[in-house]
């Protein structure tokens, strides 16, 4: 029994998958930004090498258009050498004041531009392979740094967790959306992963789960074209079906990885933050439930109310 959602294994790697990725595992990080709005973030990478990268040329996020790009960040890898033939990180004057914008989270450095925008970097662990595998290698276990610039608010993920096919699974939709509108791409792959700069993944990790203790990667997938809607069915899968990575010679099915509790990362619009929802998971159904019956049927209404005509979540 499969509820209708795109999921995406962690081998295939998406064209524009967060806010924007910089680099990855690196440590002494640190952001400073000046007066013609760009950014120079400084970090020492695996191999022990300091690297300034110079980022400029995008703020904010447009919403989903077929012919206009989404913004993205020019990264000058050389710290602006490239972009103005000099060691321009060595005279780059940072102007950034104290950080006073909403929370983020995954957030490891952030500040005020002098015209009133943000820019923050964010390191997480986007590369986790789905249904509770334990990395096995090192790229999956990889923390990226990512780099955002906004002067909007920040996108917004909602999420209500209820049961599914007469209580017998545990369940969680939503919607992801930007200034009020949906957030979603124009195309995926077969597997779910998308292919244009539009569309986000929503990377749902599971706590104490059957999987074992801790967080776990549950599964990824995009929110609904056009709706900016999602669901997901804590349902048993097939690992070695759907394009999901998994340790070399495994075979077989994966168990329902419902929690304790759920934390859902969703990679910001355009270059935009980064955005989680976290919240304690559900006991599981009974019928025989007066407030659990009740919680379903308002859980059911509250799905009916966010559809807007999206065909892929109406399974109650």
């Amino acid at each position: 029994m499969f509820l209708p959602v795109l999921a995406f294994a962690a081998s295939l790697a998406a064209p524009a998958s967060a806010s924007q990725l910089v680099n990855r595992d690196v440590r002494n990080i640190q952001l400073a930004v000046n007066n013609k709005g760009e950014a120079l973030v400084t970090y020492r990478t695996v191999r022990g090498r300091t690297q300034h990268v110079l980022a400029w040329g995008a703020v904010n996020a447009r919403q989903p258009n077929r012919t206009l790009r989404q913004q993205r960040f020019k990264l000058d890898y050389a710290g602006g050498w490239r972009k103005y033939h000099k060691l321009y990180w060595k005279t780059f004057r940072s102007s950034c004041s104290a950080y006073d914008g909403p929370a983020l989270a995954w957030m490891v450095r952030a500040c005020k531009a002098p015209d009133g925008s943000y820019w923050a970097l964010q390191k997480w662990q986007v590369q986790l392979p789905d249904l509770g595998f334990t990395p096995w290698t090192a790229g999956l276990r990889q923390w990226e740094l990512h780099l955002s610039h906004w002067s909007t608010d920040l996108a917004k993920l909602e999420v209500w967790q209820d049961w599914i096919y007469h209580g017998r699974f545990h369940h969680l939709f939503g919607r992801y959306t930007y200034l009020g509108k949906p957030v979603y791409g124009f195309s995926t792959t077969h597997f779910g992963a998308p292919t244009d700069g539009y569309g986000r993944l929503l990377y749902l990790d599971t706590h104490n789960s059957v999987y074992g203790p801790g967080w776990k990667r549950e599964n990824s997938f995009v929110a609904h074209n056009p709706t900016g809607v999602f669901c997901y069915g804590f349902f048993k899968h097939n690992a070695g079906a759907g394009g999901y990575a998994h340790p070399p010679g495994f075979t077989g099915m994966r168990p329902q990885g419902h929690g304790d509790m759920y934390r859902m990362t969703a990679a910001g619009p355009g270059v935009t933050p980064d955005v989680m929802w976290s919240d304690s998971g559900l006991h599981d159904f009974s019928a025989s439930n007066s407030a659990d019956v009740a919680f379903e049927g308002a859980m059911n209404s509250q799905l009916d109310s966010i559809l807007n005509g999206d065909k892929l979540c109406r399974q109650h």
